[in-house]
């Protein structure tokens, strides 16, 4: 992209931002962005916390809100940040498919299971510390035995993310 997609605007306002505000709907816990340039975050009323991990890779900002989070919720909603149509919708049905059995809730696209937009069951923390001490970066690498369960039905808009500016039509809208 050339610059941090965080702050890309779609109907003026930030990524960062529009995400955060969806999470805000359907948690209770609180929302918190891992990583990235905290004073910007911060100045769009966002509360954030550093990356315990900077640089290595999804799973250890998926393990820095474990971190934060733990104590306070039994599961952790994570959404990236590049996603220009998030929705409440999606959040609710993955939160929904929590079930007794700790298992991460993801949903599914286009055959794909979408790995940045999952809730993952507060238990599996000592699992990824493992499988990342042992040099996993990847979520869907360091499952271990860990089930998972798909959500799929859900608005595919809702699950893409920005990869390129091609992404974004010029009204700023995502074009998806």
């Amino acid at each position: 992209m050339g610059r941090d997609k965080a702050f890309l605007e779609v109907a003026g306002v930030p990524l960062v931002a529009s995400v955060a505000g969806v999470l805000d709907e359907v948690v209770d816990a609180g929302v918190v962005v891992v990583g990235g340039d905290v004073d910007g975050l911060r100045n769009l009323g966002l509360k954030c916390v550093p990356d315990l991990y900077p640089g290595d890779g999804p799973l250890g900002g998926i393990l820095t809100a474990f971190h934060h989070f733990r104590g306070h919720c039994d599961h952790l909603v994570v959404l990236s940040c590049d996603l220009p149509r998030a929705s409440a919708a999606s959040v609710g049905a993955l939160l929904e498919a929590v079930a007794e059995v700790p298992a991460v809730i993801v949903p599914v696209l286009e055959g794909r299971r979408q790995w940045m937009h999952a809730c993952w069951p507060v238990s599996a923390m000592a699992l990824l510390e493992g499988a990342f001490a042992a040099g996993e970066r990847a979520p869907r690498m360091a499952l271990g035995d860990l089930p998972v369960v798909e959500v799929a039905g859900l608005d595919p808009l809702s699950l893409r993310d920005v990869d390129s500016p091609e992404d974004l039509d010029e009204s700023g809208r995502a074009g998806l």
